[in-house]
């Protein structure tokens, strides 16, 4: 090749659209003919009578064949070809009338079942030495160190089993179009090595057909196609997608005879179910290749494609381990006392180094840090504020800036490709790695814009191969997928470092208000503990002064009214005592309280009350102020049991404390004899009418024979009255 010419093409612009979508409508499955070195026929499913053929079958296989059955055309048994769809009874032997030999493949295609008879070769080429040398070549293949290798061997390899002039190797690319990455030639045609072939060489249907029958075979471009008759069949159109006899469009036949090719063979690498590419040979001049060399094929194709597999894994897995080392090296170098902003900025060197680029840069609302080259700082804060209106999940990458953001075409030196980190925080942040342009310059084989449909509508290929050169602008290197979800995790952590930033100021702020709360109740508990103190002293004080007052007088009634007091301060300082001691500021286990209360009164009163007191109390908590209320009426009633009921000794009395639904009822009973006015108006009287109506219950009376029994039923309702004296007429306890 010794012509060489250049065209500077923009990023984006798309190769031969025309001709592409020509090929792609071209129906290369449906070509109601076969290549002419076999035969082929077509019967019904059900009945397996023929109604159609392809070929000379008249002078190959039968004279009489249209009409026939297949078992009786070909002297094969009919149940196998009914039950299995004929699939059973691949690669069955055939005689022919020329002493041919046909290996027979059987397809079914809708209603019909297909018959393709092929000529065998005399050889026996499938001995014990292929498939040692099959072993051998997956031993190389796996000792490839990378996916060149691969390639450069698998051409040497199939250039050997194939005997043709030229194998490439050829990967498909993202775009669609392809790379000869491995060669194996002699003089007969000239290298293509690391040319590119656009997308329009093998359009989308005939990529279809590569991934469903695997090795392709030409044997001579330049035959005349065997139709398939009788045209009154009705087997026009008929799908031949399975047959290797199919007819080859008579585009990619012109194309082939422009290339100088007079035969070839195109066997399939097929990656994970994708068509990864194709191995191609090509032949000066007409050459079959036999079935069993095409089994042979098979078979290396996929010990070449599962070690392309591998290579390919290999190299992902040594990236995302690199960029995880890289992220962990960067990332660990936070301080985790610093906010995720500055630690961000204080790292520019190393999270540059993350991805392989020209510069890095951090936004924020308006300041910017950067390193390396990028672009200018107006240009930076406009590409932030165009990636927030973007709805792309925070990650943003583009390998052809100007295709993706017009304005980027100004400057590719400074920057032509970009990935981008979008941080939603209460300030948000944008990272950047910035990439300049890189001059491309791609070796085609021909140029791929010709060959497009000419003014009459019909598609030519193109007819020159030499090498015609492109060249690209406005490209950065593309960023890998391995790139792009490193990019991913990135935000992640920043996002979780973030989040554990807010959390442990929000920790810092509840800490200190936690510590303040506490000294406020240090020193609430330290006030109470005084103002309690001080009540103890005073209430002693008090009852220290009414026993003095019963000791010194003589009058019978007022010793025992000094006394009645005394109980009664004595309740309220058990209150207090119990108030300071709790665990809930302002609560009182209530069974408690009423327990030591009893203690206390079977003190004062004699210490034979201990033997005749019985209580059951359950358990319930209430507030300091309706528990001294309670504690008072309980006093009262022990003390008019003890006078009234047993005239100053002791006897059985029965106390109980129970909760029913949104109620307590304090149940005190005795067994003796009752001289009481209930309906009295002396001072023991007021003052319970007094409490149990500032409690909002009610007490009840019950005379028993003998005995009485008062019930007093108050609700739990804590937001009753605070103050037990605030429904008490004044000057009750004056």
């Amino acid at each position: 090749m010794t012509l060489s010419s250049k065209i500077s093409l923009q990023s984006g612009q798309p190769l031969s659209d025309a001709l592409l979508t020509s090929c792609d409508r071209e129906q290369i499955h449906r070509p109601d003919a076969i290549q002419p070195y076999g035969l082929l026929l077509i019967a019904k499913a059900d009945t397996l009578q023929i109604i159609a053929g392809a070929g000379d079958l008249e002078a190959r296989l039968a004279p009489n064949w249209l009409g026939q059955t297949l078992p009786d055309l070909l002297n094969i048994p009919a149940d196998g070809l009914k039950q299995s769809g004929g699939k059973a009874l691949n690669n069955t032997r055939v005689s022919g009338l020329q002493d041919e030999t046909f290996n027979a493949q059987f397809h079914v295609s809708g209603e019909h079942l297909l018959v393709e008879l092929e000529p065998l070769d005399s050889r026996n080429f499938l001995t014990w030495e292929i498939f040692s040398q099959i072993d051998a070549t997956a031993d190389r293949f796996e000792r490839c160190p990378d996916i060149s290798a691969v390639c450069h061997h698998g051409a040497q390899v199939f250039a050997k089993l194939t005997e043709f002039d030229r194998v490439l190797v050829y990967r498909f690319q993202e775009d669609g179009s392809g790379c000869v990455m491995g060669e194996k030639r002699n003089e007969a045609f000239p290298s293509l090595m690391n040319h590119h072939f656009p997308a329009s060489n093998i359009p989308r249907q005939a990529r279809a057909l590569y991934l469903r029958n695997r090795i392709r075979v030409i044997p001579d471009i330049h035959y005349e196609a065997a139709p398939i008759r009788p045209v009154e069949a009705g087997t026009t159109g008929i799908d031949l997608s399975d047959v290797q006899l199919r007819s080859i469009s008579p585009v990619h036949l012109q194309y082939m005879s422009n290339m100088g090719v007079a035969a070839s063979a195109s066997i399939s690498l097929v990656v994970d179910g994708i068509l990864w590419g194709m191995i191609t040979c090509h032949n000066a001049t007409p050459r079959i290749l036999s079935e069993d060399i095409r089994a042979a094929c098979r078979t290396l194709a996929g010990v070449m494609s599962r070690q392309l597999r591998n290579k390919e894994e290999l190299i992902t897995y040594q990236e995302r381990l690199r960029l995880r080392n890289a992220i962990e090296f960067a990332t660990s170098h936070f301080d985790p006392a610093a906010s995720v902003k500055d630690n961000l900025q204080r790292s520019v060197t190393e999270l540059r180094s993350l991805f392989p680029c020209d510069g890095f840069a951090v936004i924020d609302q308006k300041e910017i840090k950067t390193s390396g080259k990028v672009p200018e700082h107006a240009d930076l804060l406009a590409i932030r504020d165009w990636l927030r209106l973007g709805s792309n999940g925070g990650i943003f990458c583009s390998s052809c800036l100007g295709k993706d953001y017009p304005p980027a075409e100004m400057w590719p030196k400074a920057s032509a490709g970009i990935l981008a980190i979008t941080l939603p925080f209460r300030t948000s942040l944008t990272l950047v790695w910035s990439r300049v342009e890189i001059v491309q310059v791609i070796e085609w084989a021909g140029n791929p814009h010709k060959g497009a449909p000419d003014h009459d509508g019909i598609l030519h290929p193109r007819k020159s191969f030499e090498s015609w050169e492109q060249t690209v602008l406005g490209h950065s290197h593309r960023w890998t997928t391995e790139q792009k979800q490193a990019a991913r995790r990135l935000r992640r952590t920043l996002i979780a470092d973030y989040q554990t930033q807010q959390l442990r100021e929000l920790n810092a702020t509840l800490t200190a208000t936690v510590q303040e709360r506490e000294s406020l109740i240090q020193q609430k508990d330290f006030l109470i503990r005084e103002v309690n103190h001080r009540v103890q002293n005073s209430l002693q004080m008090v009852a220290s002064f009414l026993k003095l007052q019963a000791r010194t007088s003589t009058n019978e009634e007022t010793t025992e009214a000094l006394s009645e007091a005394q109980h009664r301060i004595a309740a309220i300082g058990l209150v207090h005592r119990r108030l300071y001691r709790g665990d809930q500021m302002g609560m009182v286990d209530l069974s408690r309280y009423l327990e030591e209360l009893m203690e206390e009164l079977c003190s004062s009163l004699g210490e034979e009350w201990q033997a005749q007191l019985r209580m059951v109390l359950s358990p319930v908590s209430i507030s300091a102020d309706r528990a001294i209320n309670v504690g008072l009426v309980l006093t009262e009633l022990v003390i008019n049991a003890s006078k009234y009921a047993y005239g100053g000794q002791a006897g059985p009395l029965y106390l109980s404390l129970s909760v029913t639904g949104d109620r307590l009822t304090l149940t005190v009973s005795d067994q003796g004899r009752h001289d009481i006015n209930l309906n009295g108006s002396g001072f023991g009287t007021r003052m319970m009418k007094a409490v149990v109506g500032s409690l909002g219950g009610t007490l009840t009376y019950t005379p028993l024979s003998p005995g009485l029994e008062a019930v007093m039923a108050v609700p739990l309702d804590i937001n009753g009255p605070a103050s037990a004296h605030e429904d008490i007429p004044d000057g009750l306890y004056s």
